[in-house]
């Protein structure tokens, strides 16, 4: 796994590009000159392990043949006040779900993506207490 961060302009505003060519743009906090033209970096950690997590439960759903029409996760994360570095404390994912499967299912795959596979969350829970919950959409 291969990216490269290039600057687009000053002071802060990069471009992240991985070897598929496929780009996320980030940029600083407005309150150290940035443009809010991007992710914050932090923030796409967050954004990592809800696609990371989102796709494990696609996956686990099909597999056991469980119907989603739609996924959505909302991430709430709090970073520590007043340190360099400010790790993230705790991370809250909430995931809406919507489609015929059936709750044990969705509660099995959402438990089993946070728990198990997903390597996102497996990171980030070395320095953050991260918590769940699902509901249908």
């Amino acid at each position: 796994m291969k990216i490269t961060v290039n600057r687009l302009e000053a002071p802060f505003l990069v471009q992240a590009t991985n070897a598929d060519g496929n780009t996320l743009n980030m940029d600083a906090n407005p309150s150290i000159g940035g443009t809010g033209r991007g992710f914050r970096p932090m923030e796409t950690l967050l954004a990592g392990l809800g696609g990371c997590s989102a796709i494990d439960i696609v996956v686990m759903l099909q597999k056991a043949n469980q119907p989603l029409d739609d996924i959505q996760v909302e991430i709430d994360g709090h970073r520590q006040e007043g340190v360099e570095p400010s790790l993230f404390e705790t991370i809250h994912v909430k995931y809406k779900l919507k489609g015929a499967f059936e709750d044990k299912a969705a509660q099995r795959a959402v438990d089993w993506s946070m728990q198990k596979y997903c390597s996102v969350a497996k990171t980030l829970e070395k320095t953050a207490t991260i918590t769940w919950e699902w509901e249908r959409a």
